[in-house]
């Protein structure tokens, strides 16, 4: 059972009390992968967000390592917002342990409490906002230059 005081800590969870996310958990599941399976594969269909409760997973685009999400770490989230098809694959490197929330189940927290339902997609939006800053700055290091 997951601890709804213990997700405050995470960015995904930041600026909601313990009550809204006792009020959100019902409307997420918790799910159990062993290293190396496929979560999300590139190009496919993806209609939830998940959160790694424990473990760690690799994230790859035609076969090219992108980066490595551990604990506290949301993903799938781009699929979630855009309602495109998985634009990378997401792989587990050890056991993981994740909560994911689908669309439908998103729908269901705007339903029945908007606050919440803002704050998450706020977190979202400055979760992918983190990881494009990296991504610019990996790209445009010095050494790519040389």
């Amino acid at each position: 059972m997951v601890n709804p005081k213990a997700l405050q800590k995470y960015s995904l969870f930041g600026g909601l009390d313990e009550d809204q996310i006792k009020s959100i958990l019902p409307y997420m599941k918790e799910d159990s992968y062993g290293p190396n399976e496929f979560m999300i594969t590139e190009g496919k269909a993806n209609d939830s967000i998940f959160f790694l409760l424990e473990g760690s997973v690799e994230v790859t685009k035609k076969n090219i390592f992108l980066a490595k999400f551990g604990e506290g770490e949301a993903f799938g989230e781009m699929e979630v917002l855009d309602v495109m098809p998985a634009i990378a694959t997401i792989k587990s490197l050890s056991s993981v342990k994740v909560l994911s929330i689908s669309n439908r189940g998103l729908q269901s927290i705007y339903k029945s409490d908007i606050k919440a339902f803002s704050l998450i997609i706020m977190n979202l939006a400055r979760d992918l906002s983190r990881r494009l800053r990296r991504m610019d700055d990996k790209v445009t290091s010095p050494e790519n230059f040389i």
